[in-house]
């Protein structure tokens, strides 16, 4: 083995061991959801909805919501709370009406710790309440408005060590399986590495022909239109005018928890544009360059590359146009902000593995175009981009966050002004680059298989 090879080979297992460390050390916030119990009664059928918080000050994307369908009974509701929970403030629906609360409990995996009555007798806070009095085992509530609520203290911290032992448990299986699987990848690409290798260097080669190439097409696009490049930025900045009319004017949508409904729209929209974007015109790209497919000299592998960077350009003007409306409402740049950047390369890549199958695919199954709008038409409802995941039971909170452009979505609103890190959702950032790593290797695979028959059907 000569000396050159066995210092990377020595530089590698150096990397691998760091990472590992890294994986198997890290330990996730305590986030764990504790259930908040309300045994109550109500004299018409209405929502509930609690909100929890470490301090008195509250917001919706810490809330809880269930359904009291069953006027005149009483009737057990339970709510996920936070483990950060100080305090809770009970919305009792959204018009007038009589309600008896018999008992309230905060329970933990098998621990359970009653709420005194005493505290809805003497709330921290009220609003649009009426008298609250004793009757009998129950106090008994009048709502006289239509946001009626009052505020209590309710605290879980005889249920943290509890939490945090199951979270340390938690943590260690999941790193255990991370390291695992990217311990695996990297020996694939280490034993494969003349492989791996050959796309990245194709396409440091061919950087400035890439770069020359999104240029022309981005200009070209639109050549022969009287407005030309504008087309671009107006049929987005069209959509989010429609979403904002539908849901906010006509639907009467309010702020989403501390930010204005039109901020919450615009970070979640601007990642999908390009996503969409990307993925229809990167399908259709060798089909639309099918000259340089036929060429035999022409590296067709950056054709996929060419016009998710064409699609960058569009993304850059509305992630700016996002920077300066959040600045309009007070949200002014910050180091948050730059986490832009990681997001974008990790949707670019995470989109570039799907193209590299779907270009592939569609010469020779044309209908596949059709299937991606269709999908494309969909997904942006499965995202939470114009409604927000915390209508939903939290049990099934899962099953979106399934889906990696969750991770991406919430990650620019991150950037905007929920002001967190991307290594603060660990759990979710191994999930995302784990499902891109294994779809860009399908994706590349499928583009290598199918690579010999292209000039064939073109």
């Amino acid at each position: 083995m000569s000396k050159k090879k066995a210092g990377l080979l020595g530089l590698f297992f150096l990397c691998l061991a760091a990472f590992n460390v890294m994986l198997l050390t890290h330990r996730s916030p305590l986030s764990q959801k504790a259930m908040f119990l309300l045994e109550l009664e109500g004299d018409r059928a209405q929502d509930v909805q609690v909100f929890y918080s470490e301090t008195d000050a509250f917001g919706s994307n810490r809330s809880a919501q269930a359904a009291l369908d069953k006027p005149g009974q009483r009737t057990g509701l339970a709510f996920p709370v936070g483990m950060e929970t100080g305090y809770l403030r009970i919305d009792l629906g959204d018009s007038p009406a009589q309600w008896k609360i018999y008992g309230a409990s905060l329970s933990y995996g098998e621990q359970t710790a009653q709420v005194p009555l005493e505290r809805f007798l003497t709330p921290e806070q009220t609003q649009q309440l009426g008298e609250i009095v004793e009757d009998g085992q129950a106090v008994s509530i009048s709502g006289q408005g239509e946001d009626a609520y009052l505020v209590i203290q309710a605290s879980l911290e005889d249920f943290r060590p509890q939490a945090e032992a199951q979270a340390r448990r938690s943590d260690l299986i999941k790193n255990i399986l991370a390291a695992v699987f990217f311990d695996l990848v990297f020996f694939i690409l280490w034993r494969f590495r003349s492989r791996a290798l050959a796309l990245p260097i194709e396409v440091f080669q061919s950087r400035q022909l890439i770069l020359d190439l999104a240029k022309n097409d981005f200009k070209t696009k639109f050549a022969g239109s009287y407005l030309g490049i504008v087309w671009a930025f107006i049929q987005p900045i069209v959509t989010v005018l429609v979403y904002w009319f539908v849901f906010q004017v006509g639907l009467r949508a309010g702020d989403m928890g501390q930010i204005p409904f039109v901020l919450y729209l615009i970070a979640g929209i601007v990642p999908w544009f390009y996503f969409q974007d990307a993925l229809s015109s990167g399908t259709g790209a060798l089909i639309e360059y099918s000259y340089l497919v036929k060429k035999v000299v022409f590296k067709i592998s950056i054709l996929p590359m060419v016009k998710l960077i064409s699609a960058l350009f569009v993304h850059g003007f509305f992630v700016l146009f996002a920077v300066i409306l959040f600045s309009c409402y007070g949200h002014h740049p910050d180091l948050y902000e730059l986490q832009i950047f990681y997001y974008t390369f990790s949707m670019f890549v995470f989109v570039l593995g799907i193209c590299y199958a779907t270009s592939a695919v569609v010469i020779f199954f044309r209908d596949l175009s059709q299937i991606i709008t269709i999908v494309l038409q969909v997904g942006v409802w499965m995202v939470p981009i114009m409604w927000n995941l915390d209508i939903l039971p939290a049990r099934y909170h899962w099953v979106f966050k399934l889906n990696p452009m969750y991770y991406i979505v919430s990650g620019y609103r991150d950037a905007f002004y929920q002001k967190a890190w991307f290594w603060q959702h660990f759990d979710m950032t191994i999930y995302f680059w784990a499902v891109t790593i294994i779809l860009f290797g399908l994706g590349t695979a499928v583009f290598k298989r199918l690579k010999v028959h292209f000039a064939d059907v073109l």
